[in-house]
C-alpha cells in the first residue's frame, strides 16, 4: 500500500539522527514570527531559523510560531504550491509549537510508483454552469458547489497544467489525491458561477476557450475576465479558433487542405491567446474530445505540450501528454462524481 501521511517523519524518527533531534529540541527555540502582513516584502531569512539537521535529502527544523507549510515550502522547496510535500511528510497542515518538522528536499517518487500499483491523475471536464440544470452539459450552481466541497473535504488538491506536466515528464511528484479541473468553450458562467466557488476552496482550473467565442456576446467570457482569472492562478489553453472537429475532413477537402485548416485552427488560437494574455499557450482541448493520432505531431510542432480528450479514466505519469483522458461531467449520465476520482491503479510492480 502507499505510505500513509507522516510515513517519512516516522521513518526519520527511527534513524540514528533521532537522538540529535531530541537533544537539540531541549536547546533550541525559535523567536515567533511577526504577524504576516498583506503584500509584505520577501523575508530576508527563512522562517525556520533553528535547523537541527540537514542532509541532501532532508531538513529537520523547529519552525517559528504560526509558521505554515506554505511558508516553509516557499523557503525550501521553491514555492507555496509545494506545501503538500511537507504536509504529507508530517501528517498535517499545522505544527504544534516547538515540534520538529521534516522537510524532504528531494523528489522521493516523481511517478507515484508503489510496489502494489501507481498513481493516476483525474482530469474533470465541465462546460457551462447555471442556476439550475438546463441541459446535459450545464451543471447547476448547487451541484458544482457540492462537488467542489467534496474534493476539499476529502483531501483532494486542484493542480495546474505546469504541475501535471512535471508529473508526466517524471520530474516532480504530485499530492496523492490530485485532480485537474478543466472548463471548456469559454462561457461567461465559468466566471460568474464557477470562479467564486473555486476560489472559496482555494482551487484553480484550466480554461480551454475557442477564440472566436471570447467577447462575442452576453454568454461568452470577455478578455478582461480571462485576464483576471489568469492573474488568480487559472490556466488558459486553446480550444481552437472556431471549435471545429480536428479529426474529420470537411466536405470537399483533400489531405492538403484538411491539414492546412487544422494547422490554422491551432496556430491562430495559440497566437491570439499568447498576445492577449501575454503567455506561451502550451495546452489544448480537442473540440468534441476527438484527437486524431495523425495530428498529434502537428500539435507538438506548433508548441503544444499537453492535449486533453474526453475519453474517461485516470492518467499515470507514462500517459501520452498530448492524448490525456478526461472525465466529462454530463448531467444524469455516467458514474457518480466520487467514482470518477481515480488516483491509484492497483498493479503488482515487484
Amino acid at each position: 500500500m502507499r505510505r500513509p501521511p507522516g510515513a517519512v517523519q516516522r521513518q526519520w524518527s527511527r534513524a540514528p539522527a533521532a537522538c540529535l533531534v531530541l537533544f537539540s529540541l531541549t536547546l533550541f527555540s525559535c523567536a515567533p514570527l511577526a504577524p504576516k502582513q498583506e503584500e509584505a516584502p520577501p523575508r530576508a531569512e527563512p522562517v525556520a531559523e533553528r535547523k537541527l539537521f540537514r542532509s541532501d535529502r532532508y531538513l529537520v527544523c523547529v519552525p517559528g510560531e504560526n509558521t505554515t507549510a506554505g511558508e516553509l515550502a516557499s523557503d525550501y522547496l521553491g514555492g507555496p504550491e509545494r506545501a503538500w510535500v511537507i504536509e504529507e511528510a508530517n501528517g498535517g497542515v499545522s505544527f504544534p509549537a516547538g515540534d520538529a518538522v521534516v522537510i524532504p528536499l528531494r523528489e522521493e517518487n516523481p511517478g507515484g510508483l508503489e510496489k502494489d500499483g501507481y498513481q493516476t491523475v483525474t482530469i474533470l471536464c465541465y462546460h457551462r454552469f447555471g442556476r439550475k440544470n438546463d441541459g446535459p452539459l450545464c451543471v447547476s450552481e448547487e451541484t458544482f458547489a457540492r462537488q467542489m466541497a467534496f474534493l476539499a473535504d476529502n483531501g483532494y488538491h486542484a493542480i495546474g497544467i505546469g504541475e501535471l506536466l512535471g508529473f508526466l515528464n517524471y520530474r516532480r511528484g504530485l499530492p496523492e489525491k490530485s485532480v485537474l479541473i478543466t472548463i471548456d468553450d469559454g462561457y461567461r458562467s465559468a466566471y460568474e458561477i464557477a470562479y467564486p466557488i473555486l476560489r472559496r476552496h482555494g482551487f484553480t482550473a484550466a480554461l480551454f476557450v475557442y477564440t472566436d467565442f471570447i467577447g462575442s456576446g452576453v454568454k461568452s467570457l470577455t478578455w478582461e475576465q480571462l485576464e483576471e482569472m489568469k492573474a488568480a492562478g487559472f490556466d488558459v489553453g486553446s480550444h481552437t479558433v472556431t471549435h471545429c472537429d480536428l479529426s474529420k475532413k470537411e466536405k470537399g477537402e483533400d489531405d492538403g487542405t484538411y491539414r492546412e485548416r487544422v494547422k490554422q485552427e491551432l496556430l491562430e488560437s495559440k497566437r491570439m491567446l499568447d498576445e492577449r494574455l501575454n503567455q506561451d499557450t502550451i495546452a489544448l482541448a480537442y473540440p468534441y474530445g476527438n484527437a486524431a493520432p495523425e495530428i498529434l505531431p502537428l500539435c507538438h510542432s506548433l508548441g503544444y505540450r499537453l492535449g486533453v480528450t474526453v475519453r474517461p479514466g485516470g492518467n499515470p505519469f507514462f500517459a501520452d501528454p498530448l492524448a490525456l483522458r478526461r472525465s466529462q461531467i454530463v448531467v444524469g449520465k455516467g458514474p457518480a462524481f466520487q467514482d470518477r476520482l481515480e488516483h491509484f491503479e492497483p498493479a503488482s510492480l515487484e
